[in-house]
């Protein structure tokens, strides 16, 4: 075990955030932390790594956190990048630095040893060695032979290519900040790694690197994240925090909405059963308390309701938004048909030769790394952007509502109330409220400035839009980037009963997975299509890979037979020149076995160099000494005459 806590609860100005949360960690647990905006996932990892303190409690909820001595704990908050003034490999380097010294220490003992007039105490020289043995069995322990090795597969894999290591750490980007901290952290390697929102700055690629990554850490992972795919593929248990308590749940992210759904639904059905039970027990009761004949019948009822252990009323999420994305009118069968644009970004090509269709009822996922032109391909399609050529033609019956990231369909001047109202106007006061109600803008909520909502509520407000619209194709730009968990889960039910057309760019993978019957995905300035959803994706860029690879090797072991072809044929040799040649690969199988026969030699002479017996004697150690370079320069006066011979051949 790693951790354990019991009863750790916070109370901020008066509120109860975290009440009475019990957890342990043991060493190879994956633990996905959950829970909506603002439950105290963030506080409770302060809490674990003693950022922030717990209320004390009397007897019994007395709070206990404890840590396994010697157990590290390494923790990445969001948006807490490295800012120093060192190199990145420098940094990097720093990780190491105990081993390092260990490396200088090793390296200064053999320059010491070296030393003739060290070999004449034999007791000091005995004592030299041994600490030396010592310090090379706890540098090779503790891989030190392979620092450089896990600095540059970890810089690489988190995006720092070789070019990059002598940049200074302060002159990057926040996002390059944040990933450089992550890599020193999982250098650092933490008996228990705690990671708060960790894809946030990250593209596939890198994502897909660290899940890789992560799936063979060694120690435990506890993850904070809205990435559902990422919880999917790493955690075997899912906590949640909902209404200050924490639960946990066996399975990964799916399995748990899975187990959640079934629970909920149980204990609502069992309170309800309760529920109704009392009512009959009480109303008997009531109806029969104070009649003779039926007395001691409701007396019963009234210890069985006192003996009764009343079911609290299960626990759920505060309303949930209800989108709903629904049209008048379908479209022909081909909805959309490119031919041969062009994706560009000013002056600078993005794509060329760009052509695809989409028909009705398709779901297309359009996927890339950040600037390959994803969000101004969606842009080019609604005409808000020219292209020098090429054809694209929507279908009659076609009417697309449009999701912008950036929410500029917003009027940002306006109230929530005031930007349906400016859209529709022969809607009522009370039409709009139940509109935006059902996005969950209530109340008092509908008169603020749509400048001050925050991104997830503008995000809600844009649905709200496109509910108006009613188009029958929606085209969306990264519609989860400020939505949590639960408005996710909303959003995707929408869009799966949505049964008209979708045009989606999102790094949403579990989105993508779940609703996507197309991919496309632009890279190297090309757009390349794939069937089925994200997990098909990934299964068919390996294959087409691995194909690509096969077919690379084959035309390379093609040409290389041709060569040595047309080189043989090329060649003519006389018969002086072949008993040469036949003399050549004599003398170069006597040379190979001769300088086998001096390595093994040396071998034998290097093992009585460092045996008591020679060490202990000077004269013999010289002796020993020349020997092995007398050794040394025949092998190296054959190996030189064999690779002269080699050449010639």
């Amino acid at each position: 075990m790693i951790l354990s806590m019991e009863n750790i609860s916070k109370i901020y100005n008066g509120k109860t955030i975290l009440d009475n949360i019990s957890l342990t960690v043991e060493d190879t647990d994956r633990i996905g932390l959950v829970g909506i905006n603002g439950c105290g996932k963030s506080t409770l990892l302060r809490i674990i790594t003693g950022m922030e303190e717990f209320e004390s409690q009397p007897e019994p909820n007395v709070p206990r956190l404890s840590v396994t001595k010697g157990a590290s704990i390494g923790f990445l908050q969001q948006n807490s990048g490295l800012d120093r003034s060192s190199g990145i490999m420098e940094e990097m380097r720093s990780v190491f630095s105990g081993l390092l010294s260990v490396q200088e220490e090793l390296r200064r003992l053999e320059e010491y040893m070296a030393r003739p007039e060290i070999h004449e105490d034999k007791k000091h020289f005995e004592e030299i060695s041994a600490e030396y043995a010592r310090k090379t069995a706890y540098f090779e322990a503790n891989e030190g032979y392979l620092i450089d090795v896990k600095i540059k597969t970890v810089l690489n894999g988190m995006g720092f290519p070789p070019e990059t290591y002598d940049r200074v750490i302060s002159t990057l980007s926040g996002g390059e900040k944040t990933r450089l901290a992550m890599a020193k952290l999982l250098l650092e390697n933490p008996k228990l790694l705690i990671l708060d929102e960790p894809t946030n700055h990250l593209d596939f690629d890198t994502i897909m690197w660290l899940e890789d990554y992560l799936s063979e850490y060694k120690g435990a992972l506890l993850i904070v994240s809205h990435d559902r795919y990422f919880l999917d593929r790493l955690c075997t248990s899912v906590c949640e925090i909902e209404r200050t308590r924490l639960r946990r749940w066996k399975g990964n992210y799916t399995k748990f909405t899975e187990l959640k759904a079934a629970d909920t639904e149980r204990r609502i059905k069992e309170y309800e059963a309760q529920q109704e039970e009392i009512a009959k027990l009480r109303d008997f009761v009531d109806r029969n308390l104070v009649r003779a004949t039926t007395s001691s019948m409701a007396k019963s009822r009234i210890k069985k309701l006192e003996a009764m252990e009343i079911l609290e009323k299960p626990v759920t999420y505060e309303k949930k938004a209800k989108i709903r994305f629904e049209y008048d009118y379908e479209p022909p069968e081909e909805v959309l048909s490119v031919k041969n644009i062009d994706i560009r970004a000013g002056e600078k090509s993005l794509a060329d030769n760009v052509s695809f269709t989409v028909r009705r009822g398709d779901r297309v996922g359009i996927i890339g790394a950040n600037g390959t032109g994803k969000s101004t391909l969606l842009k080019i399609l609604r005409r808000t952007m020219p292209v020098s050529h090429g054809n694209i033609d929507w279908n009659k019956n076609v009417k697309i509502s449009y999701f912008d990231q950036e929410n500029s369909q917003l009027d940002f001047n306006k109230t929530v109330i005031d930007e349906i109202h400016d859209r529709r106007r022969g809607m009522t006061d009370g039409d709009v409220r139940s509109l935006l109600g059902l996005v969950k803008f209530t109340g008092e909520n509908v008169f603020k400035q749509i400048s001050v909502i925050s991104g997830g509520e503008r995000a809600k407000l844009c649905f709200a839009v496109m509910m108006l619209e009613r188009g029958n194709v929606l085209i969306l730009d990264e519609p989860t980037n400020h939505l949590d968990m639960d408005s996710r889960d909303v959003l995707e039910e929408a869009l799966e009963k949505f049964t008209g057309t979708i045009l989606l760019v999102s790094h949403d993978r579990y989105l993508l997975d779940k609703l996507c019957t197309r991919i496309f995905e632009i890279t190297s300035g090309t757009l390349t299509e794939f069937n089925g959803g994200f997990a098909e994706f990934m299964e068919q860029k390996r294959s087409r890979a691995a194909e690509a690879q096969a077919a690379g090797e084959l035309i390379k072991q093609e040409n290389q037979k041709r060569e040595a072809e047309e080189k043989k044929a090329a060649s003519y040799r006389s018969k002086e020149q072949r008993a040469k040649d036949a003399q050549r690969r004599t003398r170069i199988k006597e040379l190979e076995k001769l300088i086998d026969e001096l390595e093994q030699k040396m071998n034998e002479v290097q093992n009585e160099m460092i045996s008591p017996e020679v060490t202990a004697d000077y004269v013999l150690m010289n002796e020993k000494c020349a020997e092995f370079e007398e050794l040394k320069r025949l092998s190296a006066e054959y190996t030189d005459e064999w690779l002269e011979l080699s050449e010639e051949m």
